[in-house]
């Protein structure tokens, strides 16, 4: 009887089209460099999709989740009339946002916290500034927005020569043995990687040479007006909420998230206008 009394006054206040499940709307998750593959991740998308759905009121299978570890099945997806929400980190947004017309509204906290430090990690004492990376590759996941990498991550700490090169890479073990081996790579790591980094057989042979201030990290966005009315509002107030449940929790639990809170706005603002300047001084 508590699931009727819940559930049937919302429905009754929903569009038709949605009440019915004619189109199901879909939330995206794209993490280029992140483990697993969409496969693996589909029993964890589907019962976070059915806890978000029943906490906001929604009808049964009117939600449903995907993930892509690469950003080229995530682009096309998201193009697809029937993506209304994306999750992603913040370089993502800030490559692709604006193309697909992303509208930030909650960001993911995670145990370490809602935003994420990077950190740049060379073979000891060869990096003393920005400057002494002339000619090294510099690698890590968010190197797929190379402007990310120049601009909110490490324009704080200098200009990269032109001779530096910003690649992608999911393989950070791989790239940091290059490192420890003399190599003229420096690699990017985020709050988790660094924490780890102690317990590498090479860890002696390299050190952080720099890291960023904190910024925002994942970001649950909205897109373009796909997402628009109350149906949605309540699907947005009760993701705010999902941790307060058990359900929801052991959903949040699942994707290594603890909860969602309102997105920093100031933070990814300032984070787009450092992005958008390197774009613009790499051209």
């Amino acid at each position: 009887m508590r699931k009727t009394r819940c559930v049937v006054p919302v429905l009754l206040v929903l569009p038709l089209a949605l009440a019915r499940s004619a189109s199901p709307k879909v939330l995206v998750i794209c993490a280029p460099g992140y483990p697993g593959t969409t496969a693996q991740a589909r029993p964890v998308m589907e019962a976070f999709a059915g806890a978000a759905a029943r906490a906001g009121g929604w009808p049964s299978g009117s939600l449903s989740a995907v993930y892509h570890e690469r950003a080229e099945p995530g682009l096309a997806r998201l193009a697809e009339d029937d993506a209304a929400l994306a999750l992603v980190p913040l370089p993502f947004y800030l490559q692709h946002g604006p193309a697909l017309k992303l509208a930030p509204r909650l960001q993911v906290v995670r145990d370490s916290g809602a935003a994420e430090t990077w950190s740049l990690v060379a073979k000891k004492g060869t990096v003393a500034s920005a400057a002494a990376l002339a000619g090294f590759e510099v690698a890590g996941a968010p190197g797929y927005a190379p402007a990310f990498v120049r601009g909110p991550v490490l324009g704080p700490w200098g200009a990269l020569p032109p001779s530096a090169t910003v690649r992608f890479t999911p393989a950070i073990l791989s790239a940091l043995r290059r490192a420890a081996a003399g190599e003229k790579v420096a690699v990017l790591l985020d709050s988790a990687q660094s924490s780890a980094l102690a317990s590498l057989p090479f860890a002696g042979d390299v050190e952080t040479v720099y890291r960023a201030k904190p910024l925002p990290g994942t970001l649950l966005c909205t897109v373009g007006d796909r997402a628009k009315g109350p149906e949605f509002e309540a699907l947005l107030k009760a993701l705010a909420g999902l941790h307060k449940t058990p359900e929801g929790a052991d959903a949040l639990q699942a994707m290594r998230m603890v909860r969602f809170e309102a997105a920093d706005l100031p933070g990814i603002e300032a984070a787009r206008k450092a992005f958008a300047a390197a774009e613009a001084s790499s051209r």
